[in-house]
């Protein structure tokens, strides 16, 4: 539900901080107060486009805020956010914010981390429905109205079903187009992947190899240089005249001459002892390493070979050596698929077969199974219909089954399904006609809002155990009606309202009494300014308020109005 609305510098909104109510909310107020800002702040954070125009006169931005309790959504928002990089939620709190200046930037959030329009537009598709003739509707899709009648008929295990063998087929047709081409291509194909795979195999790399190279290769083409120097170290360290050792076994001499005249210098002479073992084992491995050292151009230019063929087939198959082997291993799989292209080819149209008569066989039983609930579904919207003033009204819903097929260039004459559809052969239409001698009409045909809003509150009384949107917003729904059929619009809302947050704006004190919850928007000057608020409405404000709505402060119209509440 939505718990917090914030808006700041949007029309006449000033600063507005909104605490919401859970079940059944109302807003009412004179004309031109400023209801729809209400609504076009919730357009504005759940993704909808945003005009400029709205801004506050004086301001440069305008930001609205959003808080949700998302604890009982059904949506996977959790695997959304982390896959969209985003915070998650804390406490089952989810913050929508989204703000636009006068330069026309648009800067949006989710829990505080920012992220783009269509991001958020899509967790707005799960958490507000709009009803008003100036909002997005889905159920006026034939998508959406497809989706509530399998989950008014308790038909999603089917459908998911169903789902999951057309991707399945999607994965095998996906594998036979790599297989069917013309014979040109199909040479041309088998002549570059035979030469990628001979050359890579030929090449008969090692994953470690290139460092291993490229250090060998980096110390034969230094080697002279090498030797010189670890030839004057060991020069200078034993075998001139004046070498370290040398220079070492005079001072050791002098150091036993000091131990025989002093037995605490001890210590000086062990000391030395260990810095000559220390200068005797350099020597050594200086010995060792010069020995190791080898002048080979021979050796040079075949690691020189190597290394430009390295660098050569990197440049063509991958960035690394390891890419370039990874290449060669799939250059090989495909090369032998399309060697064995006939029988590969076979295999894949005869798991196509059996596939296509799995979904032929799911999608008749789907299919057959919705036409069975399509008159509960219908029965079920007349009546909320008839409550709500449409006494002679008929509502039904279209099925068109379409199962399309085209004949296998193979020996068998078995036919293989068209692309189908993941939800099935379906396409579902809900039909309305509001007046006796009417044909029935596509529900996005309608023209009237007043008579829109009142197919979709019926619809959404109907369904309201099964639509997963927590939050349902509507507009204009008391247009054109009056006496029972308001009384029953807002007893409508009221059973909506026991299983989702409702919020409805309204004229009609018989839509509003039933809420749990009523605010009332007002304008107000202040500093020379128009500015529009919202106020919650205790029980007496209540009165006053529909009382107002009746007509006037009247005796009569209070004890109208207190009647109402009761």
């Amino acid at each position: 539900m939505l718990t917090t609305l914030r808006i700041k510098n949007l029309a006449l909104v000033a600063d507005l901080t909104l605490e919401l109510q859970p079940g059944c909310n109302v807003i009412s107020g004179e004309t031109g107060a400023g209801k729809s800002v209400i609504l076009g702040a919730l357009n504005l954070v759940l993704g909808q486009r945003a005009d400029r125009s709205l801004i506050r006169s004086g301001s440069d931005s305008c930001s609205v805020e959003a808080v949700f309790d998302v604890t009982k959504l059904r949506a996977p928002l959790k695997s959304f956010l982390d896959e969209n990089g985003l915070e998650p939620c804390e406490d089952g709190q989810l913050v929508l914010k989204r703000t636009f200046t006068m330069a026309g930037t648009n800067r949006q959030f989710v829990n505080g981390s920012a992220t783009t329009l269509a991001v958020l537009a899509s967790i707005g598709e799960w958490l507000v429905d709009m009803h008003g003739p100036h909002d997005h509707q889905s159920l006026l899709h034939p998508a959406k109205q497809l989706a509530i009648l399998d989950a008014f008929g308790g038909l999603e295990q089917e459908r998911e079903d169903f789902g999951e063998l057309v991707r399945r087929r999607a994965e095998l047709e996906s594998e036979k187009s790599t297989l069917i081409v013309d014979e040109k291509t199909y040479a041309q194909q088998l002549d570059l992947l035979r030469f990628q795979v001979k050359e890579i195999e030929a090449a008969r790399f090692q994953p470690d190899e290139e460092e291993q190279l490229t250090q060998e290769h980096n110390r034969a083409s230094n080697a002279a240089r090498l030797l010189q120097l670890s030839q004057t170290a060991l020069d200078v360290l034993s075998e001139s005249e004046s070498s370290v050792l040398t220079q070492a076994g005079s001072i050791g001499r002098t150091l036993q001459e000091l131990q025989r005249v002093d037995a605490g210098a001890a210590a000086l002479v062990e000391l030395h002892e260990q810095g000559v073992g220390v200068l005797r084992d350099l020597q050594m491995e200086l010995s060792r390493y010069a020995d190791k050292v080898d002048v080979d151009p021979a050796r040079l230019a075949e690691l020189d070979e190597r290394l430009n063929l390295i660098h050569s087939l990197k440049r063509k198959y991958g960035g690394t050596l390891a890419e370039v082997i990874a290449f060669g291993a799939d250059a090989k799989t495909k090369l032998q698929a399309l060697e064995s292209r006939d029988a590969e080819l076979a295999r894949l149209n005869a798991a196509l077969i059996k596939l296509d008569a799995e979904l032929l066989k799911a999608g008749k039983k789907l299919s057959a199974e919705r036409k069975k609930v399509i008159p509960q579904l219908a029965k079920a919207a007349a009546k909320q219909l008839a409550d709500l003033g449409f006494k002679q009204s008929k509502f039904d819903v279209e099925q068109k089954i379409e199962v399309r097929s085209e004949k296998l260039e193979s020996e068998t004459s078995n036919s293989q399904l068209l692309a189908p559809n993941s939800s099935g052969f379906d396409t579902i239409e809900f039909q309305f006609s509001p007046n006796v001698g009417e044909p029935l009409k596509p529900l996005r045909a309608i023209a009237s809002s007043g008579e829109m809003a009142r197919v979709m509150l019926a619809l959404k009384t109907v369904l309201a155990a099964q639509d997963e949107i927590p939050v349902l917003v509507f507009d204009e729904v008391d247009a054109n009606i009056g006496g029972e059929t308001a009384n029953a619009v807002g007893e409508k809302m009221k059973q909506i309202a026991a299983k989702r947050q409702v919020f409805c704006i309204t004229h009609l004190p018989q839509v509003a009494a039933p809420a749990d919850a009523h605010y009332v928007v007002s304008k107000q000057v202040r500093d020379g300014r128009t500015i529009s608020e919202i106020t919650l409405l205790d029980k007496k404000s209540r009165v006053t308020e529909l009382a107002r709505m009746l007509g006037g402060q009247t005796d009569a119209a209070r004890k109208h109005a207190e009647a109402l509440l009761k």
